[in-house]
């Protein structure tokens, strides 16, 4: 039986061949390498402290969020004045009522990185990112083969973008390190189940090379989440529902940040 996160990979295989029908391959992949060079993200997700990495995310099926965002480069540009490192875009349409053009509209608005979050499994994907305007994108180790995952991140890298690799556990981890990523992000939502443990980064961040940017992905919600990652040696912290559902999203992306920088904060150090 397909669980949400067949279907979900099912339906962005097959809006991306209906897209590629519209723009071919090799036109993206040309469009892709006019365009003004990507920001460095990796050397701000290396900065002292627990960067905050705020995401817009207009709806979640595990969750069953509706967001209210309407006017996502308002709502960017709110998260980088209250000192968010790094924005991000839910860019799936079909479950996350995500848009690719959001990539764009951001970049325009923003100075900071902008993360192109999808469930990307094929080349097509990274230069349509990459042609937007995505400085990172995200890559799901579950959902790519070995090799696979190697020539994506290796097409990543060759495009000047970085990625952040996202895993579950210890096996997704080592395999996301052997394909040389040099960023981790460990997920304690699981799609499948629709459980969250925020024990996992724990259980996986220590193994991680001490040079891998270390990310937790879901279940900030306030400073004190922020700080137990931190502790367990997140180096950023990926903030998305929490957001959307504050009625002050300005606010708690301030305190999180202040949070993320304070002397206490272990990775502040």
């Amino acid at each position: 039986m397909a669980t949400l996160y067949d279907n979900i990979l099912q339906g962005v295989i097959a809006d991306v061949a209906a897209r590629e029908e519209v723009v071919p391959f090799k036109e993206i992949k040309r469009l892709s390498r006019n365009v003004a060079p990507a920001r460095d993200a990796l050397s701000v997700l290396q900065q002292p402290g627990c960067c905050v990495i705020a995401e817009i995310k207009r709806a979640d099926p595990v969750t069953n969020l509706v967001s209210s965002i309407r006017d996502t480069a308002a709502f960017a540009r709110l998260c980088e004045q209250s000192g968010a490192c790094i924005i991000g875009c839910q860019t799936e349409e079909r479950r996350f009522n995500g848009a690719l053009e959001d990539v764009r509209t951001v970049k325009e608005t923003v100075r900071a990185p902008v993360w192109c979050k999808s469930f990307i499994v094929d080349p097509y994907q990274v230069h349509e990112a990459r042609y937007y305007g995505a400085d990172l994108v995200a890559l799901q180790v579950a959902a790519l083969e070995q090799d696979r995952l190697v020539a994506l991140l290796d097409r990543v890298h060759s495009l000047g973008m970085e990625a952040i690799v996202e895993v579950a556990d210890e096996e997704e981890a080592s395999r996301g390190i052997q394909a040389g990523a040099r960023v981790i992000g460990v997920d304690a939502r699981d799609m499948r189940s629709r459980t969250l443990d925020r024990k996992r980064f724990a259980s996986i961040a220590p193994g991680l090379p001490t040079d891998v940017v270390k990310v937790a992905l879901s279940g900030v919600t306030s400073p004190v989440d922020l700080m137990r990652y931190a502790g367990a040696g997140a180096d950023a912290v990926v903030v998305g529902e929490a957001l959307s559902r504050s009625a002050s999203p300005d606010r708690l992306c301030r305190s999180l940040v202040a949070a993320g920088m304070h002397p206490a904060c272990p990775t502040a150090r």
